[in-house]
């Protein structure tokens, strides 16, 4: 941290001898941006590039003294950590697999029993967020890195390893409804399930599984709560950075590479090792890219049909973790109804925020985004019907197991409780006027597959920046 080159300001860190890979983990941070060459008169020239995202979650929830005690909490849990580690014989050697008692302040007796089952598809991550007190995204990622043996084989210190997770639990913003921590556990969680599939399970590597889980567990990292057409319509520093191509993933990518900097988790690797884990998290991270959904079902298809994937095969392995990426980050339509509709509000909900910023500031509201137009279930029908089906149909044909017939059997019965719900919603809506809620929904799905993905919620903001589902 105390390189020249190497510094931090605030909540951002960036190399400045790299101005393309500035290592932003949050947005608006107008000191930073003006050290690396962003003139103020240009930012200033309009309204939204000077938006300081934390103010901003901070504003319309003035109400909420959890911000406050926060850090309180963060520092205890890593002073609590280390003095445990200190005055344990971890210290003389890492055994094989950690013992859980060294999350006591995490976890509670339930929370341990919830992980022994973290495998299960029905695994229900609101509660385990309960359970874990808002950490589920440390406490479950540092679990599987654990149950792997990853920590022990590639001599991660435990101290960097817990830090490392804790900033990135905490560098999601808790106020957006859907891409927050909460989402990103809930894709960490699927991933393993689908790394524990028989095609994946018999060939990976522990390399890959590493990369895997990290990848999931960052792959939407500072995310802002508003979509790439968003950042771009309003000409927003990340947008100019990134050259409007694939803007949130890459602010994901080079977010997470930052953290690894930071902290130093693979430091004691091989220089070459290290700089090839960040350069295949980003391939991972960027394949999230909702927009270049059909680029990577094509190529998928192609090899199911020619039958050509080897796993033996570095690079075919490679692009099937990229595929089980996209899948998990987008599976919430498979889960059980209880908890694939809790992701459907929120994912939609964080549209319709954004589409009250675009009329509250007389721009163009987005696909998907205007409330009085659109409905939760018109969302997701076409959501599942052009994105989610055609993905899970495909990777079914991959790996037929009853984990895929099960995804498929819970999205076809979700597809049709929307559709019922939405038959309920026309026929009450009806009595009183015409509805204009039913729009289209292939075009729904496209403009979705535009700036966003599927089930997640946002609350109500002032002013975001950048909203995808990743």
């Amino acid at each position: 941290m105390g390189h020249p080159l190497y510094q931090r300001r605030g909540a951002i860190s960036y190399d400045s001898s790299d101005q393309t890979a500035l290592y932003i983990r949050m947005l608006g941070d107008v000191r930073v941006r003006s050290q690396v060459g962003f003139e103020p008169e240009r930012r200033s020239s309009h309204p939204y590039l000077c938006i300081d995202f934390r103010t901003l979650h901070t504003r319309l929830s003035c109400g909420s003294t959890s911000a406050s005690s926060a850090p309180e909490r963060r520092v205890h849990r890593l002073l609590s950590f280390q003095r445990y580690l200190h005055s344990s014989r971890l210290l003389r050697g890492v055994p094989q697999q950690i013992p859980l008692h060294i999350l006591d302040e995490d976890y509670t007796g339930q929370a341990r029993c919830m992980l022994e089952k973290v495998g299960t598809w029905n695994f229900d991550i609101f509660l385990f967020d309960r359970l874990t007190n808002g950490n589920s995204l440390v406490t479950l990622t540092f679990h599987l890195l654990n149950q792997y043996g990853l920590v022990e084989l590639f001599q991660l210190d435990m101290v960097k390893l817990w830090r490392f997770l804790v900033m990135v639990q905490e560098d999601y913003h808790s106020d957006n409804p859907y891409h927050n921590a909460v989402h990103a556990a809930d894709v960490t969680q699927a991933m393993y399930c689908y790394l524990r599939e028989p095609m994946l399970a018999k060939s990976l590597t522990s390399y890959d599984i590493l990369l895997g889980l990290v990848a999931a567990a960052t792959h939407d990292l500072g995310h802002p709560g508003v979509n790439q057409p968003f950042l771009i319509k309003t000409d927003h520093y990340l947008a100019t950075l990134y050259r409007n191509t694939s803007v949130l993933e890459n602010h994901h990518w080079k977010s997470a590479v930052g953290l690894l900097r930071e902290t130093g988790l693979f430091s004691h690797l091989p220089a070459e090792d290290s700089l090839n884990m960040e350069r295949e998290l980003g391939s991972l991270i960027l394949a999230t890219d909702i927009s270049r959904q059909n680029e990577y079902l094509s190529r998928f298809r192609m090899h199911l049909d020619q039958e050509n994937l080897c796993l033996s095969n570095a690079s075919h392995r490679h692009f099937i973790l990229q595929m089980a990426l996209k899948c998990a980050d987008i599976c919430n339509p498979c889960r059980p109804w209880e908890l694939s509709k809790q992701w459907s509000e929120k994912v939609t909900e964080e549209f319709f925020q954004q589409g009250d910023i675009e009329k509250k500031h007389k721009l163009e509201v987005s696909p998907l985004c205007d409330r009085e137009t659109n409905t939760v279930g018109n969302i997701q029908i076409g959501f599942m019907t052009y994105v989610a089906e055609p993905l899970f149909a495909e990777w079914a044909r991959f790996s037929d197991t009853r984990l895929s017939q099960t995804m498929l059997g819970h999205m076809g019965l979700n597809k049709a409780s929307w559709g019922g719900l939405q038959q309920e919603q026309t026929s009450i809506s009806e009595e009183a006027e015409p509805s204009t809620a039913g729009a289209d929904t292939e075009d729904a799905a496209v403009a979705q597959m535009d700036g966003s993905r599927t089930a997640g919620g946002t609350s109500s903001k002032e002013i975001p920046q950048g909203n995808r589902e990743s």
